[in-house]
């Protein structure tokens, strides 16, 4: 007769959940979580002034300064990230080109988020708002967990 092992309940998905978001906010991230946090609302007033300056001092037109002020803005964002965020040096085209592809992923999460919303019967506005929610949460997790992972032997 085999010896059997009492079984070890499961920890509930919401309960992991949890203990991975204090895992991540806890003492080590926490700085960078806040400096992270910091550059985006930064970057939201300097996209504003830059398509301000693009269209409304130069008379460009509007879809050519949008994207213009979004492409700046990754790419000086994806520096102060690189250095000030994550303490790292020597950035790669390989983690630009992720970033790139984190941001546009992040849009495509913002974009269901919102239109699905709306359809379900939210007001547009607060779809609009709780998107940003979801595009941050995925934006947050892609640049920690993806563009600047630990990687082995650093």
């Amino acid at each position: 007769m085999a010896f059997e092992q009492p079984a070890v309940p499961k920890e509930s998905l919401p309960r992991r959940a949890y203990r991975a978001l204090l895992h991540f906010l806890g003492p080590g991230n926490r700085g960078r979580v806040l400096r992270w946090l910091a550059a985006g609302l930064a970057f939201m007033g300097i996209s504003s002034a830059l398509l301000y300056l693009l269209v409304g001092l130069l008379g460009m037109a509007v879809p050519l300064a949008t994207f213009l002020a979004a492409e700046i803005c990754t790419l000086l964002r994806f520096v102060v990230n690189h250095y000030w965020v994550f303490g790292a040096r020597n950035p790669t085209l390989r983690q630009c080109i992720q970033y790139h592809m984190a941001n546009a992923a992040a849009f495509v999460v913002w974009w269901v988020g919102a239109n699905g919303l709306t359809w379900a019967g939210v007001n547009y506005l607060i779809a609009g708002i709780l998107a940003v929610g979801f595009s941050t949460s995925f934006s947050i997790a892609s640049n920690f967990l993806w563009v600047w992972r630990k990687r082995h032997g650093e």
